[in-house]
């Protein structure tokens, strides 16, 4: 039994990472108090282990005590001390153990999820990934195994927290160092690296080694190294570009793969002026700034992007103050340029004990140049304003117009729906009206159009009233007034028109009962002898 219980001890000793010596003598010390607590509290307790054999004895003030007669009480509080102090010890060995392991990567499982907060299983410890730390756009499930980078380790009273990430750009390098052997053995050296986590990451590397290429040691056999780390990353782009001590070789490398036309580097403000053509602006920015800004990032420099059009005005428009300023020659506009000043805005920015150094000139032409410049930049400030309200008052305008056409069109359309209802229903009424009806209006509108005779005794009045318009709007005829001659101014007798040039065809009509039944009606005889003069 005594064997076991030094089983046990090292055991726990092992799992647990803590010395083997502390653990028995906070053993002993919590059996000691035990001890007094079983015998009302006496300070002369005295519990030993024996390492060799595992017997345990005790003593108070010299005199042996039996260790099975404690009782209950004295062997739960004997519990709770060992418990406790373990547990101190335990973590006091993760606190040093990552401590010493800041900044390196382990892999854990995750855990649980709490408020997208992740808390992984390290083994001996629990770490904690929060959101701010995470990939954005990656999603995890319990049970997912994770490389994460140990940020910070904190002490606190009941525990150590371990803050982890995925997203500090320390993570790409040991991410290297663990894909890439020349760069755990310092044979290729990562100079400098911006990252913004989930969409990209640039890496500025250099070799010590002449007959090592950097970059293609990065990048492997076929791209095998960097494709690791990109999976790893959930998908990130990683840009590997050659570091240069010269400035802009190292911006020009940086904004790959736009192509750069020419560099301007002012030192008084860390700024570089960047030319690019036209059809490379958009790919020297990249999407909402990315390139441009992990490329001022990499190399250190504020990076400003312009085309030779706009480059070329800026410089028109300061050499244009500037020779208005008394006592500034194209001497001193050159002087201005070649210190990386291309606009108003850079002079008006340099510091005048910095421009006067660098242009060596008197304080009082310094404070003239510095005037000129702070007055053009307010100048075009305001012209910017005023043209941005301008634009934005055009705008509002035009919503305004369209809005008004719109209400109109909608006006427009709602006043003519009863109209359009009511010539919709006009079908509808002839349709449902009677079918005499209908019959009587067909025949008395071909009659009308015909100008002659009814066809049918139900279309009769009809017909009649036709022929009243249609000779109440034309000429009457000439035969009707006419005086007759006397027999010696007769003229000859004309031929009477056959009866088919004044008979119109009858149109075809639907047979009714009614036109069946009617007769038909005489032609005039008096209408028809109107037309032959009296002998």
């Amino acid at each position: 039994m005594n064997q076991d219980l030094l089983r046990i001890i090292d055991s726990i000793c092992r799992d647990k990472n803590i010395d083997r010596d502390g653990f028995i003598a906070d053993l002993e010390g919590a059996m000691a108090t035990a001890v007094r607590k079983a015998y009302d509290d006496v300070e002369d307790a005295e519990v030993k282990l024996d390492l060799a054999s595992g017997d345990i004895s005790a003593t108070i003030g010299g005199k042996a005590v039996d260790m099975h007669v404690l009782g209950r009480i004295a062997a739960q509080t004997a519990k709770q001390v060992i418990i406790q102090r373990t547990r101190e010890r335990e973590r006091a060995s993760i606190y040093e153990d990552y401590t010493g392991r800041r900044g390196t990567i382990v892999t854990g499982t995750v855990a649980r999820s709490e408020g997208g907060n992740l808390l992984v299983n390290l083994g001996r410890a629990e770490g904690f990934l929060p959101r701010s730390e995470q990939i954005p756009g990656e999603t995890h499930a319990v049970g997912d195994r994770l490389r994460v980078l140990v940020l910070e380790v904190r002490e606190q009273p009941n525990q150590v927290k371990i803050i982890l990430s995925r997203s500090s750009p320390e993570f790409i390098l040991r991410l290297f160092e663990l894909e890439v052997p020349e760069v755990a053995e310092q044979i290729i050296e990562l100079k400098t690296l911006a990252r913004e986590a989930g969409y990209r990451t640039k890496v500025a590397v250099a070799s010590i080694d002449s007959k090592v290429d950097a970059v293609g040691a990065c990048v492997g056999v076929r791209g095998s190294r960097i494709k690791n780390i990109v999976e790893e990353l959930g998908g990130e782009k990683i840009d590997i570009v050659r570091f240069n001590e010269s400035s802009q070789i190292l911006i020009q490398n940086a904004l790959k793969p736009a192509e750069v036309q020419e560099i301007a580097l002012c030192l008084e403000l860390g700024k570089a002026t960047v030319i690019v053509l036209e059809d490379q602006l958009s790919l020297a920015i990249g999407k909402r700034g990315q390139n441009v800004r992990l490329a001022a990032r990499l190399s250190r420099w504020d990076i400003d992007i312009l085309t030779p059009t706009e480059h070329t005005k800026n410089l028109e428009n300061m050499a244009e103050v500037m020779r208005q300023v008394e006592g500034v020659d194209d001497v001193l506009i050159d002087k201005l340029i070649a210190i990386g000043c291309v606009s108003v805005a850079d002079v008006d920015e340099i510091g005048p004990e910095e421009l006067m150094t660098a242009l060596e000139i008197t304080p009082e032409l310094t404070e003239r140049i510095v005037e000129a410049a702070g007055e053009e930049v307010i100048r075009l400030e305001e012209e910017r304003e005023a043209a941005q309200k301008a634009k934005a008052e055009l705008e509002a305008a035009g919503v305004q117009e369209g809005e008004a056409e719109a209400t109109t069109s909608t006006d427009l359309a709602e006043a003519a729906t009863p109209t359009d209802e009511a010539e919709a229903a006009t079908p509808t009424d002839l349709t449902e009206a009677a079918p005499e009806e209908a019959a009587y209006v067909a025949e008395s509108d071909v009659v009308a159009a015909a100008e002659g005779p009814a066809v049918t005794e139900a279309g009769h009045q009809a017909a009649e009233t036709s022929e009243a318009v249609a000779e109440a709007t034309m000429e009457p005829p000439a035969e009707e007034h006419t005086v007759e001659p006397s027999a010696s101014e007769a003229p000859p007798a004309p031929e009477a028109p056959p009866a088919a040039a004044i008979s119109v065809p009858e149109p075809e009509l639907e047979a009714t009962p009614q036109a069946d039944a009617a007769p038909e009606q005489p032609v005039n005889e008096t209408d028809a002898s109107a037309d032959t003069p009296n002998p």
